[in-house]
Parts: C-alpha cells; sequence; structure tokens
C-alpha cells in the first residue's frame, strides 16, 4: 500500500509538493505570529531605548537640609544612605553635587546666588579666562555675570549664606551665615546646557527672583567651610551605553525597585527617574503588538486551511474515477479511505513539519533585515501554535475529501455535479461569525479581545464567501447568453467558471487572499499617514526648541532679535490650562506663522489666521522710574469693608511681570508711594486691578484714579465686576471680593476687547478665558480652525504679544518655544543662545517620525506586509493546484469538441481567458471585501502610537497606494492563470492521449 501510495505522489508530484507548499504556509503563519511577536517585543524595546529623552536615561537623589530645623530636631538627612542601593545600579555612572543660596555677588537681594559644587565640572565647561577651580575659596563665574559685575579673574568678593523671608511681598533673601571670601578662579561658559551631566537642576534657568542663570561652581572643600543655612545635595546617576539594554530590562527593573524602597524608607530622601517611564512605554508598545499581529496572522492561517479544504477536495474531485474503480473491485473501507487520503494527508503532514521551521526562519529573516540589532531571540514558544495549526490544515484535507469517499459508484462515475446545490452549512456559520464578532467589536468600543479580536478574519472570509454565491450564478447566466448569441469562447469559459465543482469556492478563496492583502494595506498606510500627521502636527513645526521658563515679552523679543526678518523663528508658549482654564491653547507671534508652523490641509490657510489674531492696537502706557506714585480717591465704601489696589506691570527690558501691591485704599483722596526698582529702565502698565479684603465678602465702592506715573486715561475697560468711566481720570465702581479670584482688571485700550482667538472645537467655557491670571477674558472666535497644531481638536490660537499685554499674573511663560521653519540657519541656536535664551530641548519632527517609526504599533504592522505577502502566495498556490487538476479532463473535452468542429480561435478564447476572467473579478470583489472590511474593523486598530495627540488623522488609506497593490496581486493571478492556460491549449490542440 504503501508503494502504491508513493506512486500516486510521484505520478502527481507538482500537486503534492504544491499542497505541501500550501501546508507550509500555513504552519508556518502559525509559528511566525508568536516568534514576530519576540521580534517585535525586542524591537520596540531596542526603539524606545535609543530614542528615549535624556530624562529617561538617568536618575537623581536628592537631599534636603534646612540646618536651623536639623539643629531643633536633631537629624539631618544624609545622602549617602543611598550608597548601598546605588552600589547595585550597575552600568550607571554618578555625579555628587551639592548647593546652597548666597548673597554678597549680587547688588541685590531679591534673588539667591547658587554656591554649586559638582564633580568633574570644568570637564564640561569652556573656560574663558583663568584657569578651574582648585582650593578652598576658588569659584568660576559666568561669562555674561562677570561682564555685567566687572570682575575677572584674579578679584575676590565675600558671600554668605542666605534664607528666603517668605513674609516679604515679593519674597526677599535674607544673609544668615558668616561672611567668607571668594577669589574667582575663572570664567567660564557652558557649551551644551542640555547635557545629560547637568540633570533637572535648573542651574542655567534665569530671571525674574531667579538669577541670571550662571551658578557660582565651586570646590567641595569651599562649601565645607561655610556654615550652612539650606543645602540640596544630588546624586545624578547617568546609564552608561548598553546599560538599558533589551536583555537586560529586567535586571535594571529590579535593580531601580531596590532602589525606590531604600529612599522611601528615609524621610527627606528623595529619587527622582524617568526610567519607569520608559519602562511602561516599552510595556505599552508591546501590549499593542500583540493586539496588532493576531489581526491578520488568523485571517492567514484560515486562508491556508481553506485553500488546503479547496485544492484537496478539487483533486479528490478529479480522481472521482481512481476512487470509483477502487470501490468496485470492493476495497475494504480503511483501503479505500487510505488510497484516497493517504496522497494528500501525506503532503499536508510534510508541508507542516517543513512550515515548523520556515517560519522560524522566515522571522529570523525579516528581523534580520528590519529590526537590525534587536535579533528575533527564537523560542520554543513560538511553536506553541504549531500543533493546532497542523490539525486543522490535516482536518480541512479529510473534510474537503468527504464526498468522493462516502459517494456510491454510480455519483462517482459522473463527470458532473448535477442535482440540488447543499445547504452552505459552513458558510452560514462563517457569515453567522462574523455578525457576532463584528457586534462584540463594536460593543467593546474596538477593543481587540475574546472573539472580536477575530473579527476582522471572520468579515473578510464572510464577505468573500456571499460575493463568490453571488458572483458564480451571474456568471452562468452570461455564459448561457454567450452560447445562444453564438460567442462560442466566452460561453465555454463562462460555463466551465460557474459550472465546475469547486469553482464558487476558488473564486471565494482568491477574493479573500486579495482582501488579506487588501487589508493589510489599508492598516500599513494609514497608520503611515497617522504618523506623519502626528510628527508634523503634534510637533508643530520643522524643529521646536524648548527653553527655560521665562518671561513673555523676553522670549518674544529675543526670538524677533534672533530673526529680525521673520524667516524662520517663532515665539511660543503654552496657555495653562488649570484651574478654570478650561481649554488648552497656544499663544504664537501670529505674524511669523505662515513661515514657521506645519498646518492643516482643510480650514482657513496660515497667513488668513494670522492676519486676523492680531489688530492694530495703541501702544500700551508705559513709565520709568524707581518708585510708582498712585493718586486716589476713594468713595462710596461702607465702613466694615476695605477695597485694595493693585498695578500690573511688565518690564520694558525683558525682566519679566509684576503685580505690585499699592495697598489699602482709604476714603477719601491719597497719594500711595511704593519703591520699584524693577521699572527704572521703563514698564508698561498692563491693568489696575480692585479687590476686596476677607474671604467671600463683597465690596462695593468707587475708586477714581487721578494720576498714575502721568499715563493718560482713555478707552479703558473692565472685563467683569467694574464700571469704567474714561476722563482725564479713570473712575471704576467696583463689587470685588478678595483677591486673586475676585479682583476686577481695569486695562488699557492696548489690550484687545475682546480677544481675538482662532479656535478649535466647542472653544473657551462661556465664551472667556482665564488662562492669563486674573478675571475672566471676554475672547471672541475670529476665525473656526479643525485643529491648533500641538494642542488639538479643542483648543486655541492667540497672539503671544496680545497674551503679554492682557497678563496680570506675573507668572513667566509656561513651556516657552522657538518653532523653527525649514529654512532656519546650523547656526540658530547659536543666534538664540546670544539672546539670552537657554535651551532644555531639542526635537524635529523627523525625530518624533523616527520615534514612531519605533514604537510597538509601527513595528508590529510590519508583519501585515508579510502576511499580505504570504496571501497573495497563498491564493496563487491554490490556483496553480485547481488549474493542474482541471487541465486533464479540460483538455479531454476541449479535444472532442475540437474534433467535432469547433474552430481553433474558440478553443484559444476558451483556453487563456477562464481562469484570467476569474482572478480578475476575485480580486475586483477582493480589493472591496478588503476595504469593507476595513471600514467596519480598522478603526479599532491602534494605529495612532501610544499617546497620540488629539489631532484629526486620517482613517483610510490613499487610493493609489491601495490600487497599486491590487494590481501587484492581479498581475501575480494573471501570469498563473495565463501560464495554466497556456498549458491547457497545448494539451487540447495536442488532442487525448
Amino acid at each position: 500500500m504503501i508503494s502504491v501510495l508513493l506512486a500516486m505522489i510521484w505520478s502527481r508530484r507538482g500537486q503534492a509538493v504544491t499542497l505541501a507548499v500550501l501546508a507550509l504556509i500555513a504552519v508556518a503563519s502559525a509559528v511566525a505570529a508568536p516568534a514576530y511577536l519576540l521580534a517585535v517585543e525586542r524591537a520596540v524595546a531596542q526603539g524606545q531605548i535609543e530614542t528615549a529623552e535624556l530624562d529617561e536615561l538617568r536618575l537623581v537623589i536628592r537631599a534636603a537640609n534646612d540646618y536651623q530645623v536639623s539643629a531643633q530636631s536633631g537629624e539631618v538627612v544624609r545622602i549617602t544612605a543611598a550608597g548601598t542601593a546605588l552600589d547595585r545600579m550597575t552600568g550607571f555612572s554618578f555625579v555628587y553635587s551639592e548647593e546652597m543660596p548666597t548673597l554678597g555677588l549680587e547688588p541685590t537681594n531679591s534673588y539667591a546666588s547658587r554656591l554649586v559644587f559638582r564633580q568633574d565640572v570644568c570637564d564640561h565647561l569652556v573656560i574663558l579666562t583663568g584657569r578651574c577651580v582648585s582650593g578652598e575659596g576658588d569659584v568660576l563665574l559666568g561669562e555674561q555675570s562677570a561682564e555685567r559685575l566687572k570682575m575677572r579673574a584674579g578679584d575676590t568678593f565675600v558671600l554668605r549664606t542666605a534664607r528666603v523671608d517668605g513674609r516679604s511681598q515679593p519674597p526677599f533673601w535674607q544673609p544668615e551665615g558668616d561672611p567668607k571670601t571668594f577669589t574667582v578662579a575663572g570664567t567660564y561658559r557652558v557649551p551644551d546646557p542640555s547635557e545629560i551631566y547637568w540633570g533637572t537642576h535648573g542651574y542655567f534657568i534665569s530671571g525674574p527672583f531667579i538669577g541670571p542663570g550662571e551658578p557660582l561652581f565651586t570646590t567641595d572643600t569651599s562649601l565645607n567651610s561655610i556654615v550652612r543655612s539650606t543645602s540640596l545635595e544630588a546624586i545624578d546617576g547617568i546609564a552608561a551605553p548598553g546599560t538599558l539594554h533589551i536583555d537586560r530590562l529586567d535586571a535594571v527593573r529590579a535593580e531601580l525597585a531596590e532602589l525606590e524602597s531604600v529612599t522611601d524608607a528615609v524621610p527627606g530622601l528623595n529619587l527622582d527617574t524617568g526610567i519607569p517611564q520608559l519602562f511602561e512605554r516599552i510595556e505599552s508598545g508591546r501590549a499593542e503588538a500583540r493586539l496588532l499581529v493576531p489581526v491578520l496572522a488568523v485571517p492567514l492561517v484560515l486562508l491556508a486551511c481553506f485553500s488546503i479544504y479547496l485544492t484537496v477536495g478539487h483533486g479528490a474531485e478529479g480522481r472521482r474515477d481512481e476512487i470509483a474503480v477502487v470501490a468496485l473491485r470492493g476495497a475494504r473501507w480503511w483501503t479505500r479511505w487510505w488510497l484516497a487520503t493517504g496522497e494528500s494527508l501525506t503532503a499536508v503532514l510534510a508541508g507542516a513539519l517543513a512550515g515548523c521551521v520556515a517560519g522560524q526562519l522566515l522571522v529570523n529573516l525579516v528581523a534580520a533585515s528590519i529590526f537590525q540589532g534587536a535579533g528575533a531571540d527564537p523560542a520554543l514558544s513560538s511553536l506553541r501554535y504549531a500543533p493546532a495549526a497542523t490539525g486543522i490544515a490535516l482536518a480541512a484535507a479529510l473534510l474537503a475529501q468527504r464526498r468522493p469517499l462516502f459517494s456510491p459508484v454510480s455519483a462517482l462515475l459522473q463527470r458532473t455535479t448535477g442535482g440540488r446545490r447543499p445547504i452552505p452549512v459552513i458558510e452560514a456559520v462563517v457569515v453567522v461569525l462574523a455578525v457576532v464578532a463584528a457586534v462584540q467589536l463594536f460593543l467593546a468600543d474596538g477593543s481587540l479581545d475574546g472573539l472580536g479580536s477575530f473579527a476582522p478574519a471572520l468579515v473578510m472570509l464572510a464577505l468573500a464567501l456571499l460575493a463568490a454565491r453571488a458572483v458564480l450564478p451571474l456568471v452562468s447566466r452570461y455564459a448561457g447568453r454567450a452560447l445562444h448569441r453564438g460567442r462560442l469562447g466566452a460561453g465555454l469559459a463562462g460555463l466551465q467558471l460557474s459550472r465546475r465543482p469547486g469553482a464558487g469556492r476558488l473564486f471565494a478563496l482568491l477574493a479573500a487572499s486579495a482582501a488579506v492583502a487588501g487589508y493589510a494595506t489599508c492598516a500599513v498606510d494609514t497608520a503611515a499617514q497617522v504618523r506623519d500627521v502626528e510628527a508634523r502636527l503634534g510637533t508643530g513645526a520643522h524643529r521646536v526648541i524648548t527653553l527655560e521658563r521665562m518671561p513673555r515679552r523676553q522670549l518674544l523679543d529675543a526670538v524677533r532679535r534672533a530673526d529680525p526678518e521673520g524667516r524662520f523663528a517663532m515665539a511660543v508658549a503654552e496657555l495653562p490650562t488649570g484651574g478654570s482654564a478650561g481649554v488648552p491653547g497656544l499663544a504664537v507671534d501670529s505674524a511669523r506663522l505662515p513661515a514657521v508652523a506645519y498646518w492643516t490641509d482643510s480650514g482657513p490657510s496660515a497667513a488668513e489666521v494670522a492676519a486676523r489674531l492680531h489688530p492694530p492696537a495703541p501702544e500700551r502706557p508705559s513709565f520709568a522710574g524707581d518708585e510708582i506714585v498712585a493718586e486716589v480717591t476713594t468713595s462710596e465704601v461702607a465702613s466694615d469693608r476695605r477695597l485694595r489696589l493693585a498695578i500690573a506691570l511688565s518690564s520694558k527690558i525683558g525682566l519679566g511681570e509684576t503685580v505690585v501691591e499699592i495697598g489699602v485704599l482709604r476714603n477719601g483722596p491719597a497719594r500711595y508711594r511704593q519703591p520699584l526698582s524693577f521699572c527704572a529702565k521703563g514698564c508698561w502698565v498692563n491693568g489696575i486691578g480692585i479687590s476686596g479684603l476677607g474671604r467671600a465678602t463683597e465690596t462695593t465702592g468707587t475708586v477714581e484714579v487721578r494720576g498714575l506715573n502721568g499715563i493718560s486715561f482713555g478707552g479703558w475697560w473692565a472685563a467683569q465686576n467694574a464700571q469704567v468711566t474714561n476722563s482725564p481720570t479713570l473712575t471704576v465702581k467696583a463689587n470685588v471680593r478678595a483677591a486673586p479670584s475676585g479682583t476686577a482688571w481695569i486695562r488699557p485700550p492696548a489690550t484687545a476687547d475682546p480677544l481675538p482667538l482662532a479656535v478649535a472645537g466647542a472653544g473657551p467655557p462661556a465664551g472667556v478665558l482665564t488662562s492669563l491670571g486674573g478675571d475672566a477674558i471676554p475672547t471672541a472666535a475670529i476665525t473656526r480652525l479643525p485643529v491648533v497644531p500641538v494642542a488639538g481638536r479643542n483648543a486655541v490660537l492667540m497672539d503671544l504679544d496680545l497674551a503679554d499685554r492682557l497678563a496680570v499674573d506675573a507668572q513667566p511663560a509656561q513651556a516657552p518655544q522657538v518653532w523653527l521653519g525649514p529654512r532656519a540657519p546650523a547656526d540658530v541656536l547659536q543666534r538664540l543662545a546670544d539672546q539670552g535664551l537657554v535651551a532644555s530641548g531639542d526635537t524635529s519632527a523627523a525625530q518624533v517620525r523616527e520615534r514612531l517609526d519605533r514604537q510597538g504599533p509601527a513595528l508590529a504592522l510590519t508583519f501585515h506586509v508579510l502576511a499580505g505577502i504570504l496571501a497573495a502566495l497563498l491564493g496563487a498556490g491554490a490556483l496553480v493546484l485547481t488549474i493542474a487538476v482541471d487541465r486533464g479532463r479540460r483538455a479531454g473535452d476541449l479535444a472532442a469538441l475540437r474534433a467535432q468542429g469547433l474552430p481553433g480561435r474558440v478553443v484559444r478564447r476558451a483556453t487563456l481567458w477562464t481562469y484570467p476572467v476569474l482572478v480578475g473579478f476575485a480580486v475586483v470583489v477582493g480589493l472591496l471585501v478588503g476595504a469593507a472590511t476595513w471600514w467596519l474593523t480598522g478603526w479599532s486598530l491602534p494605529l495612532a502610537g501610544l499617546t497620540p495627540p488629539d489631532l484629526p488623522v486620517p482613517g483610510t488609506p490613499r487610493p493609489a497606494i491601495l490600487l497599486a497593490v491590487a494590481a501587484a496581486v492581479l498581475a501575480l493571478f494573471v501570469a498563473v492563470a495565463l501560464a495554466g492556460g497556456r498549458d491547457l491549449r497545448k494539451r487540447a490542440e495536442k488532442g487525448p492521449e
């Protein structure tokens, strides 16, 4: 029996090899999916590590001590408590630092000079004059501070440790320690303030009440010689290259957990690191990859098993004569069964065994070319689905041969399968499961778990089967009409398609193959478009420089000086969203918006928006002097109530904003004075604030401002809680509560009323904006946008100059940035630094795109490309086997007709165009099936990355890409069909042997 089986296989060795290849693809797909997941998980970890932010590659332990408090409690926080745990952090280099606030260098006590010891500091500085610090009393002075203070190497000065006096408004520093003389050893410049060595200590942040952003670097012996008031110790750990490697993640996680437990056990010892966020992002990427890979792995396995079912069944139909002869000779059932199924089962089993190896080898090959450096990390777990896939493939082969095995001899000897068509039980089950899976996916809001994870596979298969049921009767009807009209070639080809056994299943298989390739194209191309939108609109510009916090006016003026023509740079700040602000947004230098910002193709253009965001306005009232003098008459205030007056000012020279408290107003006329060195070189007046005292007590009264440092009153306005009368004096009828929320701010005409906004989404609640401090500012939506770059689809866009004019919060710009266009020069960072802008981050849209391309969703979708290729090969293999089975019987039929006088040209048409027409219809239907399945289920796939911004992203592929893939699949199928047609024509012309 074995020799007979081997002879059967050898006589039809082409069919056996093709069937083995189909089984190989089925099992290889089941092996490749988990193996590919392992490779993707490694690639995700590698990609996230290589594109990690600096904060995610370091850690810092801080210990803050107030020695006045420590003297009373007797407890000092020792940073050395973390020493043992730090020793176990392999692969990290550590930098020790300590700093304390001092007074004596600067001629002001509004901020303290930071006296800092940092290990190996001179290796990360450019020493401009003098030398590095070496002994007690040596300091390095910043370049700009040395120029401003007229100091050079060798000069001496006296420092004392200091403590902030929180009772003063604004807070001032008071000296506390004993004086100590220091010598300027040299002056320095920081070549790269964003270097990982500097950690997150903010040494180079400058601003009002902060200082120039140039600490005094000294030695540890100098710090130890000072009587401390307060100090901050820190140990920065920096991961060396290779420390956060794919194969060391678990070890680093365990070491970090031990370090956390140590710092948590010591009060006052704090651990700050972004490494857990990196680990979390890696795990999130892996989780999304686990969702995406099975989406097409499942239909690929089902398609392979369906192709086995089709080809084995078709082959069994072609061997009906052999099975009938065996049955006529009275063979026992097991002999009949073995001779009927052994040939197919042997080929399937051989292909399945080869598929176990081929699947892993295929993943290794793909991983080596796509995930370079990560590796595939083969494991036995990749084979966990191979037995199931093999069993399904064998079951499909057996199921396909059930009819020839159990049919009577008379039925086996018939050339056609006449009679009623069987009830489509399998098709009905597939359709029901597809409906249930799609409904579950919808009800679960796109959660790819349970039966919902099989929704794309089941929907594609169900639609392909339904399409086959619908198309073939139409082909049969067309063939009949063609015969009646004398078009014999078309008629014979149509009848061959519609009446041959298995033609419907072949059509469904080819359509499903094209659908899988189309669905993969939809996923891959849509995801690529989404990543492009996220990289462009999510970044905002070609390149974005993040700055240390600074006043709005300083940001605006510095960027304008760096790019006076407005060709490549734009100042940007976020609008705070805390409290009752309600809506995120951006404040931008709107005139530069068209030249710099990435913009959406829909809605108004950037130029149109920029032209309307900043209407012409008069200059703000201003004055210069070292004090502020207000002449005020207060009346109509109840005897048990009081009003308070404040002035919001903005420095003309970039020192920032401040709110000067004039004080509590007395009834009647009075003159109020406040010293104000802040405005010695000029200040703009942003507003006059009137508030009450107490918690929630309403206070009403009339305040007449007769004079304020010589500024004029006219056109001033109030948003709420006040009625304003402008004349030579400013008269305000106020109904206010306690500051700050109850303050009525009266603003000059240089500020817009209402504030023009470009609005995306619903806009600010109640049409007012509270992001600039003070009271609610009325707004007007001058245009509607589909999205505000970076901020999202529910956000606002305003002019930064107007934001500075309206600001009464005395706060620096939030998240200040400089957006750069593609025309930015190579030395743009130096140009910005020359204007006093300290960069803390540098991101480009290209870097964001690369980061997105290396996240879990993008890497997992490469499997969809592989699945699409394998699906097309499955369809081609099934077509090859079907043609090979059909050609013997079809050649005999056509040869007989040729002998009866059928013209040769009719034979050529009938042979050459039968299967090309079939695959043409199938690819078109498959393309529609894939697109319909994408419309039904594609929305549930996590294509947009791990933390997608709220942006309008594409939901459909580009038609040209989809059509190109369909054309490639069609070309493959047509090439196979034409080759089979030519062979059939030769056989028909040769005649029966």
